[in-house]
């Protein structure tokens, strides 16, 4: 049994929905069957205008990948937000919402040569590359755009969830993949690295744009000008984070860009692109205990059973990195638990390794919250397993 233990019976329900909200959502979800996500344009509204206002002069484009919800896009669209896509779907239900296409960016290194033409046909003129396959791909089926470089970070092991092993150039191939874009008539436009998702450690960033200060003299001894940075910028969303916490990440970032690049810094593009952020105590999934059961072998952990899984709703327990604050109204002795869904894989267990206390009591209807888990809901949620439906989704 884990050491590390989280009291879902005490949490603190205030830190992450008020009580007027509160009572709000229990009169929105009397009638309604679980499971079920339930979303507020308000506070993605108030979300990301705390971001922008904390943003210097950084440019917000949202990472549809994180919530491709069209009601959150409208909401974002009609407060200023830009966006990145990562697919020609997720380009198709922005433009669904939103005619400006300017603003957009496909930042996947990874795609068809026909899904880079499609983009190029919609107008997207900004792309991602970390290879030089994918710079023809990209300079025979989108003439003249700009690419911007994807490079290795080297310590984003801090985070919860590297993406060092998956996109990335190293630096000696991103000084070859400049010059490249130019003799293929693309413009170089711009430097882009993932310091690992719900990334703690400030440090990551610093080295990040260390690097990325390398190339960008590199190019310059070449006579190409990069003119912008993309910081990604993913931190953890899945606890509550004070305005001053957010506050404290930015201006760290504001004064690694100042010192490494000097009197270059304001003539440069910031890019960042929050997904999860956006879910600061904002969002509820609403589920439903299926079982309880209690073992009476003192050296086995009772079980929980809920009508969302990781094959479900919650792909982001996997590996049990990410931690949902989780809550019940049900408040009597607390015992260790796993958590897991009732499909027929065995692996399909969110928590194992780290035990929430849950109420003895739980029983078979009880509701049990988890606070701030909208990010990948519906976006990573299988539909058809076990013919399970997708999650329903309520935008209130």
């Amino acid at each position: 049994m884990s050491k590390e233990l989280s009291n879902t019976s005490t949490l603190d329900r205030s830190n992450y929905i008020s009580d007027t909200d509160w009572d709000n959502l229990q009169e929105f979800i009397k009638d309604k069957s679980a499971p079920f996500l339930v979303l507020s344009k308000e506070k993605v509204k108030n979300n990301y205008n705390e971001i922008n206002s904390l943003a210097h002069w950084f440019k917000i484009r949202y990472a549809v990948k994180a919530c491709p919800n069209k009601d959150i896009l409208k909401e974002l669209v009609e407060n200023g937000s830009w966006f990145e896509v990562a697919s020609v779907f997720e380009l198709d239900d922005v433009l669904s919402v939103w005619g400006d296409i300017n603003n957009m960016i496909y930042w996947n290194t990874i795609k068809k040569e026909r899904d880079i033409k499609y983009a190029y046909d919609k107008w997207i003129r900004i792309f991602a590359t970390d290879c030089k396959e994918d710079l023809l791909k990209i300079s025979r089926a989108a003439p003249g755009v700009k690419v911007y470089f994807r490079i290795a970070v080297t310590n984003d092991f801090s985070s919860g969830r590297p993406l060092s092993l998956k996109f990335w150039c190293d630096l000696a191939s991103s000084f070859s993949l400049v010059k490249e874009a130019k003799e293929l008539w693309l413009e170089p436009y711009g430097i882009s690295f993932h310091v690992g998702s719900y990334q703690d450690d400030l440090q990551a960033w610093e080295s990040a744009l260390w690097n990325a200060k390398k190339l960008y003299d590199k190019a310059k001894e070449d006579s190409i000008e990069l003119k912008m940075i993309n910081l990604w910028w993913w931190m953890y969303a899945k606890t509550r984070h004070k305005t001053e916490i957010i506050r404290n990440y930015l201006d760290n970032i504001y004064n690694y860009i100042n010192k490494f690049f000097w009197e270059d810094a304001k003539k440069l593009e910031i890019l960042m692109e929050p997904g999860s952020i956006m879910a600061k105590d904002i969002w509820v999934l609403v589920s439903e205990v299926v079982l309880a059961w209690e073992t009476t072998n003192n050296d086995e952990v009772n079980r929980i059973y809920l009508d969302i899984g990781k094959y479900g709703w919650l792909l982001e327990t996997t590996g049990e990195t990410i931690k949902y604050p989780i809550y019940t109204e049900v408040k009597w002795e607390v015992t260790p638990v796993i958590l897991a869904w009732p499909t027929c894989d065995s692996t399909d267990v969110m928590y194992k390794q780290f035990n929430y206390l849950m109420p003895k009591d739980l029983k078979a209807g009880d509701l049990v919250y988890f606070f701030n888990a909208w990010a990948y809901t519906q976006s990573c949620a299988s539909v058809g397993y076990n013919w399970y439906p997708a999650l329903k989704t309520y935008v209130i």
